[in-house]
């Protein structure tokens, strides 16, 4: 299976579970009177909004170089994990408030069912979660890991409902508000969460450069082929799933150039072969003044 193919599997499946569990937590929740569980229901809701972003996301950075794009679309991918970020914190924020409503006014305890609905949510999202974040480990996307979050911040939420909705049971009506008390903690989890997952996002759209161990082993491979002196400099940036290199090789000032311009591309084969991921090395030649 390829990586977009990969993708797109992950992202349907997130899509059909999110609406049946949306539909099912808003019935539950306006039935059962649970201000937690609506807000979990509208948190499900932009899921479904987030998965349809990442799929496009997905889909686009897939596309090949053309004209207009010479280095691809893969930057495509960063934009829809910085969008689906920045809704996770919009919907943490308005589950503060929407919770906040609630404290300020009373309102019956939630009824017991919403905790079995509860329990069937948590176990659901989580397994997509972890699903969800193993494909995007496999295919290396910002994307579907902001996607994989946004699974996983809902089975948070719903654990925070279910323990609100438990201590608003047990204790009767004086704590029928502490299913919004656990909405308002499970929103700071989500928060925290959607703060890392935009940072990241934000950093591949910065041309942030890869891990130093990469790097460094980056120059070790340039500098294992034949007639190279030393790698003067190496820069690499990702775009997507892929990485493109800058690579300033310093060679024997004596060199023919058609020496110098074999050596620049054994440079090139060795780092591809080396790492799949990388899509393009640009190799610039410069004489040795050792």
């Amino acid at each position: 299976m390829d990586r977009l193919q990969r993708s797109l599997r992950v992202t349907f499946i997130g899509l059909g579970v999110n609406v049946v569990l949306t539909a099912a937590k808003l019935t539950a929740g306006l039935a059962g009177h649970s201000h937690a569980l609506v807000a979990d229901a509208i948190e499900s809701l932009v899921d479904v909004f987030s998965s349809v972003i990442v799929w496009r996301g997905v889909v686009i950075a897939a596309a090949p170089a053309d004209e207009e794009h010479p280095y691809g679309h893969g930057k495509a991918e960063p934009i829809a994990a910085a969008v689906v970020s920045g809704i996770i914190l919009v919907v943490a924020a308005w589950i503060v408030v929407h919770a906040a409503r609630g404290i300020a006014q009373p309102h019956p305890a939630p009824a017991p069912f919403t905790l079995l609905v509860l329990l069937g949510v948590v176990l659901v999202k989580e397994g997509l979660y972890r699903f969800a974040w193993r494909e995007s480990n496999q295919a290396e996307s910002s994307a579907l890991k902001a996607d994989a979050w946004h699974h996983r911040s809902d089975a948070i939420t719903s654990v925070a409902a279910a323990a609100g909705i438990s201590v608003a049971l047990v204790g009767g009506k004086p704590f029928a508000a502490a299913d919004d008390v656990a909405a308002i903690i499970a929103a700071g989890v989500i928060t925290w969460n959607g703060w890392r997952l935009l940072l990241s996002a934000l950093n591949d759209l910065m041309d942030t450069s890869p891990r130093r161990e990469m790097v460094e082993r980056l120059v070790r491979l340039g500098e294992s082929v034949a007639g190279v002196v030393r790698i003067e400099k190496c820069r690499a940036r990702k775009s997507g799933n892929q990485y493109y290199v800058d690579l300033h090789v310093e060679v024997d000032p004596q060199m023919t150039v058609e020496r110098s311009h074999s050596i620049a591309h054994e440079v090139k084969k060795r780092l591809q072969l080396e790492f799949p991921a990388i899509r393009d090395v640009l190799v610039h030649i410069e004489p040795s003044r050792r």
